[in-house]
């Protein structure tokens, strides 16, 4: 049997084109929360293909989409014990290990994706970084571009004046629901498969999310406006379990970390071709695009950001200011 496996290859061409592929492949679990089709599983689907063009037989790449292990902490708690290798995650990572170090979940603080990118090398962003990795077992790698987030709304919004009554639908997130307020929304919690039940039945009058969200759930149905107020950006993370990376050898830890730079950068780029898709797609389903007087509402937040950062780890308004100056 093994004579006729070792024909069978050398048949195909596969002893001198894949070197590994008689070898055990190191198997690479990579999660992620959301569907296939996005620019998430593009980059997971990239990755995989990355390795095994570098490295053929090398690595078996499986990836776990739509939360299939489980949701974002479900996920961070396999890592931390070994039972999964990677995940592109979202922000759970940071509240969860490093929350006194995560100004980047401020919204209004940061709207450029050149100012995140800033403050992650601050010290404030690298002990965060720091943090997460020993609390939680974490190897971060880097940060994937996501679609900033902006708002819908029922009637045109362009001050913070015009939020007046507004009722904004949010997530259960402090952070957020305490800048919304001091800016002067009503917030309304709705869980996210009713938020278009919840506008058409007029229960809340506009929510805030990155574009694919008005796209998916067709609420330009239930919605006119699109406010680009661009007031979070919230990038997915690229992390891995400690336990399973400090396991492997160093020739194949380099790969999987180029590799997951290459990923990186596919995913950011295809996501910015979707939110230009989206952006056009909605227009032409007839919703109307403001462009709201952004700095109104950043100063208007400024109380809630400031009491916010104060609460955090010394250094970190600094670092965060100096970055958002950019």
């Amino acid at each position: 049997m093994r004579k006729q496996l070792f024909a069978t290859l050398a048949t195909l061409g596969m002893l001198t084109a894949a070197p590994f592929a008689l070898a055990n492949p190191i198997e690479i679990q990579v999660n992620n929360t959301m569907s296939e089709g996005g620019s998430e599983s593009a980059a997971v689907e990239r990755f995989a293909e990355y390795l095994e063009e570098q490295a053929p037989g090398r690595f078996e790449v499986r990836p776990f989409l739509a939360g299939s292990l489980g949701g974002e902490n479900a996920i961070l708690e396999l890592l931390n014990l070994g039972q999964t290798q990677i995940s592109l995650t979202g922000g759970n990572w940071r509240q969860q290990y490093a929350p006194e170090y995560d100004a980047i979940t401020v919204p209004f603080l940061f709207t450029t994706w050149d100012e995140v990118d800033a403050y992650i090398e601050t010290p404030s962003g690298q002990a965060l970084i720091e943090k997460a990795e020993s609390q939680g077992g974490l190897k971060f790698f880097g940060t994937q571009h996501r679609g900033p987030r902006h708002m819908t709304a029922n009637k045109e919004i362009n001050t913070p004046e015009d939020l007046a009554g507004f009722r904004l639908r949010l997530p259960s997130l402090p952070i957020w629901l305490e800048v919304w307020e001091e800016i002067g929304a009503q917030v309304v919690n709705v869980p996210a498969p009713e938020i278009y039940l919840a506008m058409q039945t007029g229960q809340v009058d506009g929510h805030e999310n990155s574009l694919s969200s008005p796209y998916t759930r067709r609420l330009w149905e239930v919605q006119d406006y699109l406010i680009l107020t661009s007031h979070v950006q919230f990038p997915w993370s690229w992390v891995a379990s400690s336990r399973w990376w400090d396991g492997l050898e160093a020739e194949d830890q380099a790969l999987i970390a180029e590799a997951i730079d290459v990923a990186r950068e596919y995913g950011s780029e295809q996501e910015l071709e979707l939110d230009k898709y989206y952006l056009e797609a909605l227009q032409e389903e007839g919703m109307t695009v403001i462009e709201p007087d952004i700095d109104a509402f950043r100063e208007a937040a400024m109380p809630a950001i400031d009491r916010v950062l104060s609460e955090m780890a010394d250094g970190v308004r600094e670092d965060a200011l100096a970055s958002e100056s950019n």
